[in-house]
């Protein structure tokens, strides 16, 4: 068995590399990955089940939603890396399935889960815009403790760094060309606290001007956030990646959904009078 506690000692010069990344119980193989995903879809789901229910909706609804989101999440994750990162594949005809091996695209990831989501809500008669603004501060919390599995991973980090909070990589995880540098930058890291962050703001937001924000505004705030942030990781970031007029993919998408995310917000602000926290959670029926 693998412990997966780091050497704590050298914790006040940098980040320690993790003890392991999996372990058995009996004949269980379990991955600190997919353990960190499952907590962060936990909380996701908490976070929601709060939100919604205290606007009297069903809280049966988000466990429904939570488990096809998840699926969809999954597939769409997958998707994504291959479409993106299809030189990373091994020569295998099952490669693209090897989700096994590593490989989740969180744009794909979240786009096929809010569909599917959606899908969910909009057959439960509810509205998606409501559910949309509900969900927005549990998926960026989710989003934030799903990147400590790339801690473990030992994955998903920038350059080398001497900074005191830089990351411990073992020689093996090192990219091409650095292997002489022990630490590097942990932007997993500083993805994971901007979306702490993120959630705390939507939360106030949420609270400090929920009759003046249109649903699903806050959803747009979260994707405006979470994508500003997202550039400048992408910045940082060595791990091997497609690259389009010298930038990595991720660099352009979060660029253009960012700008999607704030044109969406200013739309949804200026339909009308406010007051969306006094509206029906329940999608309108129309009427002959």
């Amino acid at each position: 068995m693998i412990s997966l506690l780091p050497d704590l000692s050298t914790l006040a010069a940098s980040i320690p590399a993790p003890g392991g990344k999996q372990f058995h119980v009996g004949p269980l193989l379990i991955r600190a990955y997919a353990l960190c995903m499952l907590a962060g879809i936990a909380a996701a789901t908490w976070m929601t089940h709060r939100r919604w229910t205290r606007r009297g909706g069903d809280g049966e609804l988000v466990l429904e939603v939570a488990l096809w989101g998840s699926i969809a999440g999954v597939l769409g994750g997958r998707l994504y890396h291959v479409i993106t990162s299809w030189n990373e594949l091994g020569p295998e005809w099952w490669a693209p399935f090897a989700i096994w091996k590593g490989g989740l695209g969180i744009w794909g990831g979240i786009t096929c889960g809010v569909l599917a989501g959606a899908w969910v809500v909009h057959r439960a008669g509810m509205s998606v815009p409501h559910f949309m603004d509900a969900a927005a501060p549990g998926i960026v919390l989710g989003q934030a403790i799903g990147r400590l599995g790339n801690w473990f991973n030992q994955e998903l980090f920038g350059g080398p760094s001497n900074l005191p909070w830089a990351l411990e990589v073992d020689p093996a995880y090192r990219p091409a060309g650095e292997a002489d540098q022990a630490t590097f930058h942990p932007t997993f890291a500083y993805e994971g606290l901007w979306n702490l962050a993120t959630c705390a703001v939507l939360l106030y937001l949420g609270h400090r001007y929920r009759t003046r924000l249109r649903a699903p505004a806050l959803f747009c705030l979260y994707v405006a956030l979470y994508t500003l942030g997202r550039v400048f990781w992408e910045l940082l970031r060595v791990d091997p990646s497609n690259h389009i007029l010298g930038q990595r993919i991720n660099f352009w998408v979060s660029l253009i959904v960012f700008a999607g995310a704030v044109v969406a917000f200013v739309m949804v602000q200026r339909r009308g009078p406010a007051h969306d926290a006094d509206l029906p959670i329940r999608r309108p029926t129309r009427t002959a």
